[in-house]
């Protein structure tokens, strides 16, 4: 099967891509570095061939998590079903059956085990060999997760994210990101009011109606931080603009 991206696939490839990439470089600690322009059309990828030593001994370079990023998401995005590849906010609401029926958030291990079957063994291998997964071989007990578990938040984070409706105007955007001022990321746009709760904020009088549509403009390593950084609801009261968002302790120091 061809692991080239169809040019109508690119914008849901790029959002696992930019997912992944941020959870890499968490999971890897590794600084933030100006990355090389991604290609829009892609051959088959190879993957990165780590050495014998450990990588706490040897952390990569930010060109080798880059091409391990490219490696990963590319080997997984292409054996995702067709509907879920060319996933919109229109198919997903209109889809006969209903692709929210089919797939429904937040992605069960059995569902995501199942989209993950087809998966080349390569992945899993390279991924416990950066030391992110436990061995696939071994039956020893291990405090890292199995691969599936560790793309499961992976699939449950991005797919939702295609689903959203379109964005707001873009005289709303800015050309870095709010919070750490990257200015060659992509970014994306973050409800400083998380959905999932607006109903509950207009009721509980937080909030009027007209302050559910404020947003920010945040890089994806930045938005994901944001979503662990605390619940719907306490970002809904406490940090419901950029200004408190940029007042926290923690979010300083990411």
């Amino acid at each position: 099967m061809s692991t080239e991206i169809a040019p109508e696939h690119l914008t849901n490839y790029e959002t696992l891509h930019d997912l992944l990439s941020a959870l890499l470089i968490e999971r890897l600690a590794l600084p933030f570095t100006k990355p090389k322009p991604k290609p829009k059309r892609r051959s088959k990828p190879t993957p990165p061939s780590p050495d014998s030593s450990p990588l706490e001994d040897t952390p990569p370079t930010a060109d080798e998590i880059a091409d391990f990023t490219t490696y990963i998401a590319t080997a997984l995005f292409t054996i995702l079903p067709p509907a879920l590849q060319s996933l919109t906010h229109h198919t997903w609401t209109t889809s006969t059956p209903p692709l929210s029926t089919l797939y429904p958030f937040p992605l069960s291990h059995a569902i995501t085990a199942t989209l993950l079957h087809p998966l080349d063994p390569s992945i899993p291998a390279t991924l416990s060999a950066y030391g992110l997964t436990a061995p696939v071989s071994s039956t020893l007990p291990s405090d890292l997760p199995t691969p599936t578990e560790f793309l499961t938040p992976l699939l449950t984070a991005s797919l939702p994210t295609s689903t959203t409706p379109p964005p707001p105007p873009r005289s709303t955007r800015t050309s870095a990101c709010e919070l750490c001022e990257r200015s060659w990321v992509r970014l994306t746009y973050h409800h400083l009011i998380p959905r999932m709760v607006h109903e509950k904020v207009v009721k509980r009088g937080w909030h009027g109606k007209e302050a559910l549509q404020n947003v920010a403009w945040l890089c994806r390593a930045c938005h994901s931080f944001v979503h662990r950084f605390r619940g719907h609801e306490v970002l809904a009261r406490e940090y419901y603009t950029v200004e408190r968002l940029r007042g926290a302790e923690e979010v300083r120091a990411f």
